[in-house]
């Protein structure tokens, strides 16, 4: 076997390979670092020019390029709060809070190195593990597929700050959301509020912009100060500081890892759930809790080694039984059918030796990636530092153009908007979002897990063997994410996150009244539907009612005891008062503006559109001059058409003016 893997790491150096590996390498941090792209577009774009390369050159070329986007996907998390790819969402929770503490080249330090390590991992786990995973891949059916998906949703108790209710509520939101669309079992559309846009389901990254990064837009435009609450000469923690922190947490990352290597070996499931279930079991195997959601840099840690080992796990079951692990391996496979390789048996035994070149080329993409990022890291963190309105026109860009990419339909624009006020007031009310994500994300899953399991098992898979250990799992996860929140309302009641740290029970008996209707209305309409596409939804808005009901309570208690003990109004007086409508005006003002931007596009085009909104946005709100103004709409621009013209040949709204 040593044999082979050496032969393997010297079919891997040898040219053309290693040069295709490296080219792969550096189209991949762009892939990663740009909001939008992926690395399943990645592996779209470039799998027609494998055709012509030999086979240990086109999978080099192909696994440099994707297994190093959930690298470099941290810089915008980090920076702005905008995920580079899907993968990073998780990431957002603590290193945009680190950056706004004036701490992102230690995010980047930790991040970096938990990247790569983590792909490093995963890729000797799959170079190891492939002749004894397959009983383990063959034991996960329907039914251990459903129980996992409700683990998931059970950990995501921990990430709920004060209050249980409110983050499964958020979870459960997030759970319906998914259902919008067609059903999995019979095509009968549900939720699609008479619009066609909706018949195949939200998109994924509207969505996600929407509740996470259109916010933090909305507070840098809003607050008028640099992403940094920090000063440059208050900055402590550099580089340095965050690779150290990731071996002083070794244990985290490498239990981190497994997660990941774990979800990888699974498919279907993939990165984009491998962080959050990372940060999750951070969370809640936390003993110190407190600083979560405000830039723990175990936040960083945990998702970043995650979603960099799972592209080692993914690759297992679609190297050893032609089973993609992910959408982009699936793409993988066309490159397999291109050269001629069959999945298998024989990448097992005769072309053992190209699978372990799979194996090296995971492990110097990882390596190089990591290195390449830290040497630009301390550049990367100057953008914190920048005032806050030079900063917002380009975030807008990166943000709409991301949305854009989805279905390049103007509902990605308008979702975008409604989920951003959601996300805006989601925050304010301390009810947390990302439970809502995976609930989102997790939904379609577990459906079809459910229909399928109960078609082919009728309800006896309840007592499968791994279904009652992942159910013992649950229940343990439950009564000590309870233990544990009600330990912390006795001793010091600090939220976990941030969202719970911000929140005013005025807003969040609003929002749980809110979401108690909607939940209502969703069980009312699901009673016209057959029964197996009615099932799902009325089994999670049951449970949606009972969890917004008990928050809504909750909620009507917190404010009355607002108002006994403290002696403070319902609504603000004063000052505060004052403040607050300050606050609002600006935020409605804003969204009045992203508004007039959607307006704009369906009138002359969105070549017209985002460069206009740029330049007034930065004389009408930041006060610059014209000559600035013009000079980063030029930028904005030309950043447009090189690359969404030329590179992606994205397919642009057809306006009114110019079709």
């Amino acid at each position: 076997m040593l044999e082979v893997a050496f032969e393997g790491l010297m079919i891997a150096l040898q040219w053309p390979a290693i040069g295709y590996l490296l080219l792969g390498i550096m189209l991949g941090l762009y892939f990663g670092a740009v909001p939008g792209l992926s690395g399943l577009s990645g592996m779209a774009i470039l799998l027609p020019f494998t055709f012509g390369m030999d086979p240990v050159s086109a999978l080099a070329f192909l696994l440099g390029m994707y297994a190093v986007t959930t690298t470099s996907d941290s810089i915008t998390a980090i920076l702005i709060g905008v995920p580079g790819t899907a993968a990073a969402q998780a990431t957002v929770l603590d290193g945009y809070p680190m950056a706004k503490n004036g701490e992102a080249s230690r995010a980047f330090g930790a991040a970096f190195t938990c990247s790569a390590i983590g792909g490093v991992l995963g890729a000797l786990v799959m170079g190891l593990s492939i002749p004894l995973v397959q009983p383990i891949v063959l034991a996960f059916a329907k039914p251990e597929f459903f129980m996992l998906g409700l683990l998931g949703l059970t950990m995501v108790g921990s990430l709920s700050g004060r209050s249980i209710l409110t983050g499964l509520g958020a979870a459960a939101l997030g759970l319906l959301i998914s259902m919008v669309g067609y059903a999995e079992s019979v095509a009968i559309p549900r939720y699609w509020m008479g619009t066609t846009y909706l018949l195949d389901g939200l998109p994924l990254v509207p969505f996600v912009l929407g509740i996470f990064a259109l916010p933090e837009l909305v507070n840098l435009a809003v607050r008028e100060r640099p992403i940094s609450d920090v000063p440059r000469e208050q900055v402590s923690g550099g580089l340095v500081t965050g690779i150290k922190d990731a071996f002083r947490h070794w244990w985290l990352l490498l239990r981190s890892a497994v997660i990941g290597i774990y979800i990888g070996l699974l498919p279907g499931l993939g990165s984009t759930i491998a962080d959050w279930a990372a940060y999750g079991h951070a969370v809640q195997s936390a003993k110190d809790k407190s600083r979560f959601g405000k830039g723990d840099v175990r936040g960083v840690i945990a998702p970043e080694a995650a979603n960099n080992s799972v592209k080692g796990g993914e690759l297992v079951p679609t190297v050893a039984f032609g089973i993609p692990g992910s959408a982009p391996m699936a793409i993988l496979l066309g490159a397999f059918l291109i050269q001629g390789i069959t999945p298998g048996p024989e990448m097992l035994t005769t072309k053992l030796d190209i699978t372990f070149s799979m194996v090296w080329a995971l492990v110097i993409a990882n390596v190089m990636a990591g290195l390449l990022l830290m040497v630009w890291a301390n550049q990367l963190q100057k953008i914190i530092f920048i005032p806050a309105h030079l900063v917002v026109p380009a975030i807008a860009l990166f943000m709409f153009m991301g949305a854009w990419t989805a279905s390049s339909n103007i509902g990605d624009w308008i979702s975008l908007l409604v989920f951003g006020l959601i996300g805006v007031f989601m925050k304010q009310a301390g009810w947390p979002r990302p439970p809502l994500i995976l609930g989102y994300i997790l939904g379609r899953i577990m459906e079809n897990s459910l229909h399928l399991s109960i078609r082919s098992y009728g309800w006896e898979w309840l007592g499968r063997p791994i279904v009652l250990i992942l159910g013992a799992v649950i229940a343990i996860t439950v009564f000590f994410a309870v233990r544990s929140h009600l330990r912390q309302r006795r001793e010091a009641p600090g939220p976990v996150t941030s969202d719970a740290d911000a929140g005013d029970p005025r807003l969040s008996l609003l929002f749980s009244g809110l979401v108690l209707l909607v939940f209502a209305a969703a069980v009312i309409a699901a009673m016209q539907w057959p029964p197996t596409v009615r099932l799902f939804p009325v089994v999670i808005g049951g449970a949606g009612l009972a969890l917004s009901a008990g928050a809504f309570l909750r909620d009507v208690g917190a404010v009355r005891a607002m108002n006994r003990m403290l002696g403070v109004s319902v609504l603000p007086t004063g000052a505060a008062a004052a403040d607050l409508r300050r606050e609002l005006t600006r935020t409605a003002n804003f969204f009045g503006w992203l508004s007039a931007l959607i307006v704009v596009t369906v009138v002359a085009g969105q070549h017209i559109a985002l460069p206009l909104f740029m330049g007034l946005y930065l004389m009408v709100w930041g006060g610059y001059s014209w000559r600035i103004a013009a000079l980063y709409m030029a930028a904005g621009l030309a950043f447009m058409v090189g690359m969404f013209d030329h590179v992606m040949h994205t397919i642009w709204y057809p306006s009114l003016i110019f079709g």
